[in-house]
Formats: C-alpha cells, structure tokens, sequence
C-alpha cells in the first residue's frame, strides 16, 4: 500500500522486526493491551517515516523510540509515564551497547506530547516523532502536516484496537486518585 506524502510515494511498513522483537519481550507485562499497543506503534513508526527521509540508524531510533514512548504505562503501572518509559529504553540501548542513542531516544519520549514545536532540538528526529504521536493520539484530528490519506490507510491497516478507549479508561482512574495532577504526562 502506497499512498502519496509530500509529493512521494509513502511505502507501509507492515511487519518491522524491531519493533516485534521489543513489544514481544514485554508481552507479558503488556497483556491484554499488547494488540491496541502494538498497532499504535506500527502508526507512530509509519506516520513518523511518512515525515522525512530518513536512514537505517534514524530507521531503527523511531521504532525503538515508538516502542518504549508509553511503555512506562504499563511496566511502571502508572501514566506519569514519560521517565519510566525513559529508563526502559535506556536500559534497553545500554544492552545493546547503543548508548550514545540514549539522549536522542529519551527527548523523543519526553517530547512526544508537547504542544510546541521542537524543531528547534539538536535531535532532528524529535519533532518528527512528536507530530506523529499527536496525529495519532488524536485519531487524526489533528494531523500535524500528515496527509489526512496517509493517516486513513493507517488506521484501517492497524486498527485502534481499543488503544484509546483504555487510555480513557486508565486516564479515569488516575483522576479519581489525583485529581489536582489529572494529565501528568503533558506535564512538560
């Protein structure tokens, strides 16, 4: 499936073993929301190629940026999420031995839900990587410069699965205990 971005040729990525190999060694702390979480990676990932030509190393940065950016959700059990998600993908990178990767990968974490533009960053692929959270967390209302085409085909290809609906309803429950700190991850 091809669809048309910035005047090219937007080619699916439908199947990226990166991406499988790290949610399926936290498949067990994911459960039940592993399918919902798996789909809104594979989007990010692709709405966040669909921006830029990137590299093999750029490539692989946005797909394990991708896959930790919520993690902390659940392997921390909270949604003050963004320095547990931080952590897990530094862990990662460190045994790896890519921990020159890890300044980069946290500020796409912690950037990813800011409202302001981080074009500004010495990391060029924070911005990027923040619009395609945003065009995504949003269902496409707010599509950040992302084909509204482009953010379709996505949607159908790898379904909602119930992602946003168990933000809701994890985000109710946060609400309830800390209803003066409601949204903690947009802290920053």
């Amino acid at each position: 499936m091809h669809d048309k971005q910035g005047g090219r040729q937007m080619h699916i990525e439908r199947k990226l073993p990166l991406v499988e190999e790290i949610l399926d060694s936290f498949s067990g702390v994911i459960g039940a929301d592993l399918p919902a979480y798996r789909n809104h990676v594979y989007r990010v990932t692709n709405l966040c190629l669909s921006l830029g030509s990137f590299g093999e190393t750029e490539k692989e940065k946005i797909q394990v940026a991708a896959c930790f950016h919520d993690i902390g959700i659940w392997t921390a059990g909270t949604l003050d999420y963004l320095s547990p998600s931080e952590a897990d993908a530094a862990a990662y990178l460190n045994a790896r031995g890519k921990a020159l990767w890890i300044a980069e990968v946290s500020e796409m974490i912690e950037m990813h839900h800011s409202i302001r533009s981080h074009a500004g960053s010495p990391y060029p692929l924070v911005e990027p990587f923040r619009r395609a959270d945003i065009a995504d967390f949003s269902l496409g209302m707010v599509p950040m410069g992302i084909s509204r085409e482009l953010i379709a085909t996505l949607k159908v290809a790898f379904p909602n699965s119930g992602f946003h609906k168990r933000l809701a309803q994890l985000g109710s429950k946060w609400f309830l205990r800390h209803p003066l700190n409601p949204l903690p991850m947009f802290r920053r």
